[in-house]
């Protein structure tokens, strides 16, 4: 679905409806913690409720796709590089890329 105009207001409704908040509290109390920070050995508390797979603004995928919880700078940009590049750009301690789809760590796997 392109990103027309009533696709991104169908968007914004669901976002805003009552259902969703229930949803939103409901993921964040089963998960209140991120996920990607988890991940990484860090606890931060989850403030994001996030589809694991894009639900493209089909209404059963956003309804009742898998959702996780993440903090805001994980949703905002390691979530939107695994979208958009197909891997995250994060670096971890010891200074490499530490998403394993990353193009160093896949060219250092062969």
């Amino acid at each position: 679905m392109t990103e027309s105009a009533p696709y991104r207001q169908a968007v914004t409704r669901w976002y805003k409806s009552a259902r969703w908040y229930r949803l939103r509290k409901h993921q964040l109390m089963l998960q209140p913690f991120c996920a990607m920070c988890l991940d990484n050995n860090t606890v931060t508390l989850a403030t994001v409720v996030d589809h694991v797979i894009p639900h493209k603004g089909d209404p059963n995928s956003f309804w009742l796709g898998r959702l996780q919880s993440l903090c805001l700078p994980h949703h905002n940009k390691t979530k939107l590089e695994m979208e958009s590049k197909g891997y995250a750009t994060d670096i971890g301690m010891d200074g490499f890329p530490s998403d394993p789809d990353h193009p160093f760590n896949v060219v250092s796997r062969k």
